[in-house]
C-alpha cells in the first residue's frame, strides 16, 4: 500500500503504516520532552478550518506545527468565504496555492471527501460526524504505551455506537489485531457498513468485533474501557432522551469490577461527568484520560510530519 495523499480515515493506511506513525509519534514526544527540537516542518503553514469548536483539536494541531518548526492558520467558518456560500472546491483550490496542508474539521465526511478531492495539497480529518481518526491515533498511542502492545488486547466501548469515535475506534483497534466489543441502546448500534468491513478487517489481522446491547456482556475481561458522551455535538436536542435511553450504560464503579483488574479507562473528553461516566472513574487509578488528551500532539505531529 503506497502512502496515501490524505488522511481521512483510519482505513486509508494500512496496519504497518499505523504503527510506523505511532512509533513516530513516541520519538517526537521523548524527543519534546528532552528538550531536542525537532523543525522537520520549518517553512510549511498549515490552514486549520473549523466549522465546529474545539480546544483538543485546536491546540494540539497550532502547537504542533510550532514545535516542528511551521505555522499554523486558525479559519473559523465566520471568517472565509466557505461560510458564506463558496463552493468546497473553490477553497480547496485556492488554499492549495497558499499553504502546504489543511486539517478540517467539520459536518457531513462528504465536506472533506470533497476538500480532500479538489485539493492538491495533503488534507487531515479533524473530525467529521462520521469520522474520528486523530482521536483515534492518540488512544492507539496510549493503550500501547500503557499497555506494551495492542495485538491481541480486548477493548470495550460502552455508549453511542454511531458516531465519530466509536466509528473509528471500531476501525482502528480492529486493525491493529484487538478484541473489540461494542455495547449500545437499541437504536444507537454502529453503521452497520463500518461494522462489516471492520469484522473482516479484524478476522484478517487475529482480532474479532462484537456488539452487544448489554454493556455487563461487553466490558467482561476487558483490558481496555472506553466511553463516550451520549449526546454529541449537533444532538444537544435529543439530550433529555438520550439520558433515558442510555440508561445501564454509565461507566462507574460496579460497571468496571467486570473489567480485568488492570484495566485502563480512556475517553476523549470532554466528558459529561455523572452521565455517561462517574467521576470516581475518570479521576481514578485505572484512568489515563489526560495522558491520552496529550498524546492528541504527539499523534498528530507524527501526521503532519508525515504527509507535509
Amino acid at each position: 500500500m503506497t502512502t496515501p495523499k490524505h488522511f481521512l480515515t483510519m482505513l486509508d493506511y494500512d496496519k504497518e503504516m499505523i504503527q510506523a506513525l505511532l512509533e513516530d509519534a513516541k520519538q517526537l514526544k521523548k524527543e519534546l520532552k528532552e528538550g531536542t527540537p525537532h523543525p522537520h516542518l520549518k517553512g510549511k503553514t498549515l490552514a486549520m478550518i473549523f466549522e465546529k469548536s474545539s480546544t483538543r483539536t485546536r491546540v494540539s494541531f497550532e502547537v504542533g506545527m510550532l514545535q516542528l518548526g511551521g505555522h499554523a492558520l486558525f479559519l473559523s467558518s465566520n471568517e472565509i468565504q466557505l461560510g458564506r456560500g463558496e463552493p468546497i472546491s473553490d477553497t480547496a483550490k485556492v488554499l492549495s496555492g497558499y499553504v502546504d496542508g489543511i486539517m478540517i474539521r467539520t459536518f457531513g465526511h462528504s465536506r472533506i471527501e470533497e476538500l480532500a478531492d479538489q485539493a492538491t495539497i495533503p488534507v487531515i480529518n479533524g473530525l467529521t460526524n462520521e469520522h474520528h481518526p486523530c482521536q483515534v491515533m492518540a488512544d492507539l498511542l496510549t493503550i500501547q504505551e500503557q499497555k506494551g502492545t495492542l495485538e491481541g488486547l480486548t477493548a470495550s466501548y460502552i455508549g453511542d455506537g454511531f458516531n465519530n469515535v466509536a466509528h473509528s475506534l471500531i476501525q482502528g483497534l480492529c486493525l491493529m489485531g484487538m478484541h473489540v466489543k461494542v455495547a449500545s441502546p437499541e437504536g444507537y448500534e454502529p453503521d452497520p457498513a463500518i461494522m462489516h468491513e471492520a469484522e473482516v478487517i479484524a478476522g484478517e489481522q487475529g482480532g474479532s468485533l462484537a456488539f452487544s446491547h448489554s454493556a455487563q456482556t461487553a466490558i467482561q475481561d476487558s483490558d481496555v474501557v472506553i466511553t463516550d458522551v451520549w449526546a454529541s455535538m449537533g444532538n444537544e436536542a435529543e439530550k433529555e432522551q438520550r439520558l433515558n435511553d442510555f440508561q445501564g450504560f454509565q461507566v462507574n464503579q460496579e460497571l468496571t469490577e467486570h473489567a480485568k483488574d488492570d484495566y485502563i479507562f480512556l475517553h476523549c473528553l470532554p466528558a459529561h461527568r455523572g452521565e455517561e461516566v462517574t467521576s470516581e472513574i475518570i479521576d481514578g487509578s485505572h484512568s489515563v484520560v489526560f495522558e491520552e488528551a496529550e498524546n492528541r500532539l504527539h499523534a498528530q505531529k507524527a501526521i503532519l510530519k508525515k504527509l507535509l
